[in-house]
């Protein structure tokens, strides 16, 4: 059985063959691939539906799916994520970052964030100039930043501290 997290809700989804149970109640489902494993064409539950495959988070094992004009988030969760959890070792796996670290040397063009600034993973953080090409560096994770280490038009090294998380 598989955990499904839809847009922040939970549901419990069971597949046997061409039939799934969706909490409980079972009806039969047939996906087909329409374009390229972008474009999907499902029936279920007797009805007909088209979505798109916007992304897939390998990490988080998190599908974006579009939808009669809106964006859904599907979480899955496997029989191991799901006993992972259970024991209480789901987070031990997940590497804690605490700093970003320069990819190359470079001069730091601009800081886009401030000390104390909840941001997300991907939000872009400074941009660092290298080899006359603009970088953007986003963050890692989502945290609070902690401390910036560095300041505009601040040269810094390869693998030099630049900004820590709490």
């Amino acid at each position: 059985m598989l955990e499904a997290i839809v847009n922040g809700k939970t549901v419990k989804v069971d597949f046997q063959g061409k039939e799934v149970t969706v909490n409980d109640k079972t009806s039969l489902l047939d996906i087909l691939s329409v374009q390229d494993g972008k474009f999907f064409h499902m029936i279920y539950n007797q009805h007909s539906y088209m979505f798109e495959l916007i992304g897939f988070d390998k990490e988080s094992k998190t599908y974006r799916i579009g939808f009669d004009g809106r964006v859904y988030e599907i979480g899955v969760k496997d029989r191991f994520d799901q006993l992972l959890k259970s024991m209480g070792l789901d987070q031990v796996s997940k590497p804690k970052v605490n700093e970003v670290k320069a990819p190359m040397p470079g001069l730091v063009l601009s800081i886009k964030v401030t000390e104390n600034q909840e941001v997300k993973k991907g939000d872009p953080i400074l941009i660092l100039e290298a080899m006359k090409m603009e970088n953007i560096i986003k963050s890692p994770i989502d945290g609070i930043v902690k401390q910036i280490l560095v300041s505009d038009k601040q040269a810094v090294d390869k693998n030099q501290a630049l900004i820590t998380f709490n």
